[in-house]
């Protein structure tokens, strides 16, 4: 896909319930192709990596956690904002053994939470650097990386890290790092992608995030809409069906025709259940056109029958790999 030539860091985001933890956890996995290696990293200390992958909760160590689609690997991250701080102290003032007793005393949950720019200068300092980072001899440790980001929400926000600390630091490493981060997040090494469903406050939240993201002059990468499930009903029979004007004595014959007993009550339970099957596609359709209108690639992903499992996920990498990647 030519927009995504020479993207690298790729940030996924979507509002609370869109599934945009398997999604950032799938496109790990469809982007190490190859035997490249992939960092999937997270930011929110909610462990869903771990979950999703079935392994311990994840340390603040890279850890191999599962082959890609085609023979590369998927290391992960779950990246802690204290950790992150004891090793920016070492990196910039050589200060770990301060660092640790700050964290021993609570100085360093104490600094971030009243100066939150400094925790998401941290959270994407460190990813920046995974990005980054280069290898003995050339090349980059890390083919590409996914950041499994805060909900949309934030989003512009988290990764607006300059006006973030622009109260906090007008210059000094800190001023330095955030410039740093800015300088990958605006450029083309960078792609946000956003995780939404077919329904009125994901695609709300979604207009609303793309909007924040280009004024703020971030990179918007693809919309992907996740569970999305197959129409039941023939796309001349939608209208009808949601005005409760099936044939009643078409859906006698089709019951029978199945070796059903036709009787009245089954023929209107059928009814009612296929009008509302058919007001849910139309009102998903409508929604669609909203995402349609933000000009974006658009993406569309299965439902699927059971819980997000090791195999529903490279069913999931396929879909992007063919409808993102390729």
């Amino acid at each position: 896909m030519d927009e995504l030539a020479g993207v690298t860091l790729h940030v996924v985001s979507g509002k609370g319930g869109t599934g945009k933890t398997t999604v950032a956890a799938a496109l790990a996995l469809a982007l190490a192709r190859d035997g490249q290696q992939v960092l999937l990293t997270e930011v929110e200390g909610r462990q869903g990596i771990a979950q999703l992958f079935d392994t311990p909760p994840l340390p603040y160590e890279e850890r191999r956690v599962a082959s890609g689609l085609g023979g590369g690997e998927v290391y992960a991250l779950a990246i802690d904002p204290e950790a992150a701080l004891v090793e920016y102290l070492e990196m910039f003032y050589n200060l770990r053994r301060a660092g640790s007793a700050l964290k021993r005393i609570g100085a360093i949950d104490f600094a971030t939470t009243i100066a939150p720019g400094l925790r998401d200068v941290l959270l994407t300092g460190k990813v920046m650097e995974a990005a980054t980072r280069a290898r003995r001899g050339g090349g980059r440790i890390y083919d590409a990386v996914v950041l499994d980001a805060p909900p949309t929400g934030r989003i512009a926000r988290f990764l607006n890290v300059n006006s973030e600390v622009a109260g906090l630091a007008r210059m000094g490493p800190v001023r330095q790092q955030a410039d740093s981060v800015m300088n990958m997040l605006r450029s083309r090494q960078t792609a946000v992608h956003l995780v939404t469903l077919l329904e009125e406050m994901p695609v709300q939240e979604t207009i609303d995030a793309v909007a924040e993201l280009e004024a703020a002059r971030l990179p918007v990468g693809a919309v992907l809409v996740n569970m999305v499930r197959e129409p039941l009903l023939p796309a001349a029979q939608l209208t009808v069906a949601a005005d409760g004007g099936l044939d009643r004595d078409d859906l006698s014959r089709g019951l029978k025709a199945a070796a059903l007993e036709a009787g009245d009550a089954l023929v209107t339970a059928l009814a009612a259940e296929a009008g509302q099957h058919a007001r849910r596609v139309l009102l998903e359709q409508r929604e669609r056109d909203e995402l349609i209108g933000l000009e974006r690639r658009l993406v569309e992903l299965p439902l699927l029958d059971d819980a997000a499992d090791l195999a529903g996920l490279y069913e999931l990498a396929r879909c992007l790999d063919e409808g993102l990647l390729t």
